[in-house]
């Protein structure tokens, strides 16, 4: 009965549809691999570089650049979802247990996509450190925000905000962990998450319905995930590019510290006779005060 009652919570259930989409085969994105991919044409590669070690904020690739990528990756995205979901209309009513459950799988796979992929232009770190790894909370956490992004809830966008503030603060790689699973942004994301999970079993429906009849319901099925999708990456692409973590000003740096010490050539001064009384400087006072 527990089990039951967990499912039906809409929060539970969008998080674990978000697992199963994260653990899908290609749904996790290299971010090094990507963003060299992306900027190939366009940039040095020293500027690829720094980009990779840094961010493509603190490379200074111009934003006319990462917009380019951007639009390139969304209409890639959108049309291979497009005709996965179409595909998986051809086979009718009868078949409709299998194809609905892996069609929105696959639906929340490809927003997982080209989420990675914004993310990483629009500067932020690396969300995925493996293939096979599990989904941490803060990455689960941020994950969920920026599909509420997608869906247009406007504490999503808020809290997305936050985030990058933060990050944009600390001038650290890595995502806050703290504020993500326990702190001040952990409440927005239970929210969303709730939101979201409603929003799925109604997106749900409306495939069931769509996928109803053979062939047409290929088309339809396909047709409504081009309306979706589209405007929505590009709802997330618009709020990232537009966030200071962005700005090609900004430059992140590893929140290492850094002990920088100054060398000072110490020249020997032999000592006076005994019988002088020649002044002696300390060797501070050969340091110029910082």
């Amino acid at each position: 009965m527990a089990t039951s009652k967990g499912i039906e919570n809409p929060e539970l259930r969008f998080s674990a549809a978000l697992v199963r989409a994260a653990n899908l085969p290609g749904v996790r994105i290299s971010r090094e691999v990507y963003l060299r991919q992306a900027l190939g044409r366009q940039c040095s590669e020293e500027q690829i570089r720094r980009a990779i070690e840094e961010t493509p904020a603190a490379a200074g690739i111009p934003v006319e650049v990462l917009d380019k990528a951007a639009n390139d990756s969304i209409s890639y995205e959108t049309t291979k979802a497009s005709a996965l979901s179409a595909a998986a209309g051809i086979p009718g009513l009868l078949f409709l247990p299998a194809t609905v459950p892996a069609d929105v799988a696959q639906y929340f796979g490809h927003m997982l996509r080209i989420a990675q992929k914004l993310a990483y232009l629009y500067s932020w770190p690396d969300l995925f450190s493996g293939e096979n790894d599990d989904l941490d909370d803060a990455t689960k956490g941020v994950l969920t925000l920026f599909i509420g992004v997608m869906f247009g809830t406007q504490s999503a966008n808020a809290a997305v905000g936050k985030v990058a503030g933060m990050m944009s603060k600390e001038v650290a790689k890595k995502l806050p962990q703290k504020a993500l699973t326990q702190g001040v942004i952990y409440p927005i994301v239970k929210k969303v998450a709730g939101y979201l999970g409603v929003q799925m079993t109604k997106q749900t429906f409306a495939k069931t319905v769509s996928k109803a009849i053979p062939v047409v319901g290929a088309v339809v099925s396909g047709g409504l995930t081009l309306a979706t999708y589209l405007p929505m990456a590009k709802r997330l692409k618009r709020h990232l590019s537009g966030l200071d973590l962005a700005k090609p000003t900004h430059r992140v740096v590893d929140a290492e510290v850094v002990e920088v010490v100054e060398v000072v050539e110490v020249v020997e001064v032999p000592e006076p006779p005994a019988s002088g009384h020649a002044h002696r400087h300390d060797a501070d006072d050969t340091v110029p005060s910082a």
